[in-house]
């Protein structure tokens, strides 16, 4: 099955989900380097869970495949989560799953690309998401794009012997717009 072209970016388009790549995701959300990111490093997930998660995610509209502009490979996923339509807020998250994407403003462009989508089409007023400490490339990504730090909560990752803290972020319609 093809992607689509929802949202066009420089880099990469956003395109609706599709089971077709099942494969792919599963093979992902296994690879303990991509897990860490979306915190299922410490699960198995097989075929049939993840179709679950796929299938859930397609039908509820607010979720995207993330596909290179060039070569239509499919590089990631993102999507809107905690979606308040009274207050018009919602929070979003991204992973690429092509590990040979990273650090490359792969990142970057999604994000530009789901704010404009989150401000421009959904008029939503705040946008929120969080990052863990041990992850600097997805939080530079976003005060790149205009995030602002809210807080953090401590100590909420053990890796090992380590622990980590997760950063919440969030930017307003005003600071996208420039108001």
């Amino acid at each position: 099955m093809p992607h689509y072209k929802k949202l066009v970016g420089e880099k990469v388009y956003l395109s609706p989900i599709s089971l077709n790549d099942l494969q792919t995701y599963t093979t992902w959300v296994n690879d303990d380097e991509v897990g860490q990111y979306v915190g299922l490093d410490s699960r198995i997930i097989s075929e049939t869970n993840e179709r679950e998660i796929l299938e859930h995610m397609a039908k509820g509209g607010n979720h995207f495949a993330i596909i290179d502009i060039e070569t239509d490979k499919i590089i990631g996923g993102c999507g809107y989560e905690n979606i308040n339509e009274l207050h018009r807020t919602a929070s979003l998250g991204l992973f690429i799953g092509e590990k040979n994407y990273w650090s490359k403003g792969y990142g970057t462009d999604v994000m530009r690309l789901l704010l404009k989508f989150g401000f421009e089409i959904r008029n939503y007023h705040n946008i929120s998401l969080y990052a863990h400490s041990f992850n600097p490339r997805a939080i530079a990504c976003y005060e790149k794009v205009g995030f602002k730090r809210q807080g953090v909560k401590r100590e909420v990752i053990t890796r090992g012997n380590k622990k980590y803290y997760s950063i919440y972020m969030d930017i307003l319609a005003a600071e996208y717009f420039g108001k």
